[in-house]
């Protein structure tokens, strides 16, 4: 299984990629075969062309299962995580299955995932199947809310995997 984690925190190597490569392996049983940190696309991102951004776009279009990651800037999903799904044209992802996932300080802003980033990906192809996942920053590791969403999340890959015999 292809699995592509994207992060789009303007810090490289951060909690939220932290964050999305361990929902990946604990979903999956195995680490990503790519994560594309979006913050390394730099300038590349603000207008059409770029090789680097082409590269990454292909390989989010390969992926079997995406896992798309925000740190929460004002109750919802990063400009710079914006600026890389607008390289995107609406259905463009076909479906691929998509597990949205956003990183924040406070509880208040649990619902930022599912009303702000979801709604995105979904216009631009994705298939989310598992209701989107917000994870506190500091505790995201030993969280329950981890837990109980991966045994949820867990049942929509096996779906993948029945779909591929």
């Amino acid at each position: 299984m292809n699995v592509i984690v994207v992060v789009g925190n303007p810090k490289p190597a951060s909690r939220t990629r932290a964050a999305a490569e361990l929902v990946a392996e604990r979903l999956t049983g195995s680490a990503p075969q790519a994560v594309i940190d979006v913050v390394d696309l730099g300038a590349g991102l603000l207008g059409w062309g770029d090789a680097a951004v082409a590269q990454a776009k292909k390989a989010v279009l390969a992926a079997d299962v995406l896992i798309v990651a925000s740190p929460t800037f004002k109750g919802t999903y990063s400009g710079l995580l914006k600026l890389f799904l607008d390289q995107f044209g609406q259905g463009e992802l076909g479906q691929i299955t998509t597990f949205a996932l956003m990183l924040g300080a406070a509880p208040q802003h649990a619902l930022a995932p599912e009303l702000t980033l979801r709604p995105v990906l979904v216009e631009i192809g994705a298939s989310c199947p598992a209701p989107s996942l917000y994870l506190l920053d500091s505790s995201y590791a030993e969280s329950r809310e981890l837990d109980a969403w991966l045994a949820v999340a867990a049942k929509h890959l096996e779906r993948i995997g029945d779909d591929r015999d």
